[in-house]
């Protein structure tokens, strides 16, 4: 019965070696085939917040939209003064009754029409603005992706994220080619003529 119980161990510790070097030659066989060249990636970033600021088309078109803000501003506030004005001079006139009952309420709906007109002027405005700001922001966004479509095309990055405020939260400065965005979009910027 001993004989038995040692063959078998023996049997036991063959087939467990045999395992064994089976585990070997399939751990060997893996980095081989693992040793083809992942591509290797290149990184870099743009600060958006530096484009705003130094790309000549947004410091223009910045100072185009300001100057219609506030165009609609004072166009807005001269209105409503006007309104303003007319309402003050209207319950003056009321109480000296200047006017009957039906000349008062013919001044007052002229008075509320012209506040209804002012309030449509306004949103018209509003709206025009925000197509103009949103007509701005694509035009950028999208001369932004084709100068750096093209200027990858020489430089060769994997990605290039964009980094406004904190949303890289790290990233080295070796990676920022903000500058030579800035230089290339500076570069081929036309000035519209006024």
């Amino acid at each position: 019965m001993k004989k038995f119980l040692f063959i078998a161990a023996m049997a036991a510790l063959t087939l467990a070696s045999c395992n064994n070097e089976a585990k070997k030659v399939d751990t060997t066989a893996a980095p081989a085939a693992t040793t083809k060249q992942e591509p290797s990636l290149k990184i870099a970033y743009v600060e958006i917040d530096s484009i705003m600021t130094q790309y000549k088309y947004c410091v223009d078109t910045k100072a185009t939209l300001e100057a219609k803000g506030k165009n609609i501003q004072t166009t807005l506030a001269n209105k409503e003064k006007s309104i303003q004005a007319a309402a003050a001079k209207f319950e003056q006139d009321v109480r000296a009754n200047k006017y009957t009952q039906e000349q008062a309420q013919s001044v007052q709906a002229g008075i509320q029409k012209q506040y209804q007109d002012a309030q449509a002027l306004s949103q018209r405005l509003t709206n025009d603005f925000a197509a103009e700001e949103a007509k701005f922001n694509k035009a950028l966004t999208d001369t932004v992706h084709a100068f750096i479509e093209r200027y990858n095309k020489s430089k060769g990055y994997s990605f290039i994220f964009s980094k406004s405020g904190d949303n890289i939260l790290y990233a080295g400065k070796a990676y920022n080619i903000t500058e030579e965005v800035i230089k290339g979009l500076n570069k081929e910027y036309k000035p519209a003529k006024k």
